[in-house]
């Protein structure tokens, strides 16, 4: 698709929904016990990543997270990030997306889904806009309307949401509310988490 196209398209995207591991993480999953023998489950996710996601935040994006594992970490980063929508042990990621686009009230062409491997394809067809991260596999890619310059979990959730940001003039308005929200939260002083 050339950039013109995928920018026309861009303009009407309310919700942008994208898996975790190897999207949000480089998709390394670091498995180890506790010396009490408590499982632990550690995964990187990129800061600026997650500062994007507060930009298409602060003007009203709804941002999705759909994986097919389950993990405490992902709630918690989740969380950190204002991001409610956490679909989990989605088997079926295609059928995961419909219904909470459908439950959001989102048509087809509003949705964005970000993958980066075979399981994300189903999502795809869901979805009005598709996005593979630049590492993902060649045979994924050629699924997808757009591939990221940026590898997962370095910098191509941030390169997906500014460009969404831009293709609908609305990046300074995401900036300006991203910032008074950071104004607000420091005049209120530190609080406990």
């Amino acid at each position: 698709m050339n950039d013109a196209d995928l920018n026309e398209k861009l303009k009407t995207i309310r919700l942008i929904a994208m898996d975790v591991d190897g999207v949000l993480t480089d998709g390394t999953l670091l498995l180890g016990t506790t010396a009490a023998g408590e499982a632990v489950e550690l995964k990187g996710f990129n800061v600026k990543d997650g500062l994007a996601l507060g930009l298409a935040r602060a003007v009203g994006f709804e941002i999705a997270w759909i994986t097919g594992r389950v993990s405490a970490v992902v709630e918690r980063r989740a969380a950190e990030l204002g991001v409610r929508e956490v679909c989990q042990w989605a088997r079926n990621k295609h059928q995961a997306l419909s219904a909470l686009s459908s439950r959001l009230g989102f048509t087809r062409e509003q949705v964005l889904y970000i993958g980066d491997d075979l399981n994300d394809v189903p999502a795809f067809e869901a979805a009005g806009v598709t996005v593979s991260v630049s590492d993902a596999p060649a045979y994924i890619q050629v699924h997808a309307d757009w591939v990221t310059t940026h590898p997962g979990g370095r910098g191509a959730v941030r390169e997906v949401v500014e460009r969404v940001l831009q293709a609908q003039n609305r990046w300074d308005e995401a900036v300006e509310g991203f910032l008074a929200r950071l104004r607000e939260e420091q005049e209120q002083g530190p609080t406990e988490q």
